[in-house]
């Protein structure tokens, strides 16, 4: 019975299998990163990642080991004298598999199997962006303080004439001085002139 064994078949006997590992895993280690099935890319992380590990302590006992799993020469010299200075530091986990979604035609989910020292993108320091925001941040602060005075000229300039307007508006009693308009009594003075008349009149027939 085969209960709690849970390494993947992929379909294929030992012998088969284990070729197909140390073919993927040379093109990984020459690549940096392959496209294949989930499934194989699972049982690919498991095999690679203690041979990796190995690479770590460069010894003739070591590369002969890496050489039984990997069976090819060039694989072997790459991964000792670049892959292993690069992930010195990683105590584990030296693979990434990421999702790719399914494949056209069988439908087969696919996935991205990578190491994960040699993505540039993951590996950007946090220090440089927190950086650019805090020059951003100045910038920013720079332009209000700018835009600020701006304002406080421009109501400045805005008050001024609206003071210089004022007297002019109430200098408006020249509108008041209407009662000289309203002074037509000189037209109410024609009675008077009637009744000079009127006497001139009566003094010519007396």
């Amino acid at each position: 019975m085969r209960h709690g064994k849970k390494f993947p078949h992929l379909g294929r006997k030992k012998g088969h299998r284990n070729y197909m590992l140390a073919n993927m895993a040379c093109s990984l280690i020459e690549h940096k990163s392959i496209n294949t099935t989930l499934t194989k890319a699972k049982a690919l992380k498991m095999y690679v990642e203690p041979i990796i590990t190995k690479s770590k302590n460069d010894s003739t006992h070591n590369r002969r080991i890496a050489f039984r799993y990997l069976r090819n020469k060039y694989a072997v010299t790459e991964l000792f004298r670049d892959v292993s200075v690069k992930v010195g530091d990683r105590p584990g986990g030296y693979t990434r598999v990421i999702k790719l979604g399914n494949r056209l035609g069988d439908n087969a989910e696919m996935a991205l199997i990578e190491l994960v020292d040699y993505n540039q993108s993951y590996t950007t320091d946090k220090s440089d962006s927190k950086k650019r925001r805090r020059r951003r941040k100045k910038a920013t602060d720079n332009k209000i303080l700018e835009v600020a005075p701006a304002v406080e000229e421009s109501s400045v300039v805005e008050e001024s004439p609206a003071a210089e307007e004022s007297p002019a508006v109430e200098e408006s009693p020249t509108v008041e001085e209407s009662p000289t308009v309203e002074e037509s009594p000189a037209v109410e003075e024609s009675p008077a002139v009637e009744k000079n008349d009127d006497n001139n009149e009566n003094e010519e027939k007396k």
